[in-house]
């Protein structure tokens, strides 16, 4: 195991950091403009992306290959006056490194050629060596932060447990999760099983990330929102919970967002983590996630008899928004910040995307909201 202690140390080897207002927003200081960055912000929009990628050959030889890992992850940087790198990666490196044959198709997303549907499916998985068996990630993550050079914070991130588990179970992208909620109603034990090997293995993971340089580390679950109400607390968030939990025992300074796709309904029940932001989609206005968040706080100061911090937000455009007009961009941005400062915070948001870009998406439209959020005056 490894302690804040060890990351404070490894660190060291790295240049200074120049732009960090992100990370102040996160821990609600002042900032100077609002800090933003994009889910997939280096991606097939690019066109210098996408002849990397075929230089590389495929997509999970671009992952594995160091140089170019690093080099799709500085792109957007060239472009766009980003507020942080994330990794160039993948949420499916775990099951693949598990065994189970991740490849993907033209036009249908990542596949796997193993698929869990039995206890000895989940009794076959192997148990983790990270630094060994996704060594390639680890060594992606301290090429690009030695490239950034303190340019701005590098993030890592994992796939939440039950998200990586609807793809082991379906066998790739689903629209009716009807193996894996199968198993959730007529099995849950075994779900349970599995969830319980994959947090497990997630919090090894963001573990090693961090200790390979990252400076915050973001845990998506995608598809957490198809989950129903009971269900999501049991088989996503306690998991969630738990992962952010042991990662902040590790690494207390080191910043954990948590993004679930869908999820603002529940925002109450993720407030009861030690996440320092939630990330939002396009569906739950910011100044009412702000509301929400602010009275969870209360209830959980008074529930546990002890002053828990309120919660970061990180959102929440329509990706679609960037098909739009640059004068169309521009005046949802405003409409997304004005909602975002309305209860009268300065800080405490980072802008974002409520999902990862498209790959439809005009480059110059992505720089053209970069720029009107930092334009605009908080």
């Amino acid at each position: 195991m490894s302690t804040s202690n060890d990351n404070n140390s490894t660190q060291q080897q790295f240049a200074p950091l120049k732009n960090d207002r992100l990370l102040r927003a996160l821990r609600f200081e002042p900032v100077d403009t609002t800090p933003v960055w994009m889910m997939r912000q280096a991606g097939r929009y690019l066109p210098e992306y996408k002849a990397t990628r075929a230089e590389a050959g495929d997509f999970m030889s671009l992952c594995r290959d160091t140089a170019r890992a690093t080099e799709v992850t500085m792109q957007p940087l060239r472009r766009m006056d980003l507020d942080a790198a994330i990794l160039f990666s993948d949420i499916l490196t775990i099951p693949d490194a598990m065994g189970q044959g991740l490849y993907f198709e033209t036009g249908e997303g990542p596949k796997f050629k193993q698929v869990i549907r039995e206890r000895s499916d989940i009794e076959r998985l192997p148990t983790l060596d990270v630094n060994d068996s996704l060594d390639y990630v680890m060594r992606a993550v301290t090429s690009i932060r030695k490239e950034l050079n303190g340019l701005v914070p590098l993030f890592g991130f994992s796939g939440s447990p039950w998200t990586l588990a609807t793809y082991m179970i379906e066998g790739g992208s689903s629209k009716d999760y009807r193996y894996t909620k199968g198993m959730l109603y007529s099995q849950p034990e075994l779900l349970h099983l599995l969830l319980d090997k994959l947090a497990t293995t997630v919090v090894d993971y963001l573990d090693a990330q961090i200790i390979a340089g990252a400076q915050a580390v973001q845990i998506f679950d995608s598809w957490g929102g198809a989950l129903a109400h009971r269900q999501f607390i049991d088989f996503s968030h306690n998991y969630n919970k738990r992962i952010v939990s042991e990662l902040k025992a590790r690494h207390p300074d080191v910043p954990v967002i948590l993004f679930t796709k869908g999820g603002g309904l529940w925002l109450d029940i993720q407030a009861d983590s030690e996440a320092d932001a939630l990330g939002l989609d396009w569906t739950m206005p910011l100044d009412r996630a702000r509301q929400i968040l602010t009275e969870s706080q209360r209830q959980l100061t008074k529930q546990h008899k002890k002053l828990q911090r309120n919660k970061a937000i990180q959102g929440n455009l329509d990706p679609a928004t960037l098909y739009g007009s640059p004068e169309t961009i521009r005046a949802e941005v405003k409409f997304m910040l004005d909602n975002a400062y309305a209860c009268g915070d300065k800080t405490g948001y980072v802008a974002n995307l409520g999902h990862g870009i498209t790959q439809w998406v005009n480059p110059d439209n992505a720089k053209v909201f970069i720029d009107a959020v930092h334009d605009y005056q908080i």
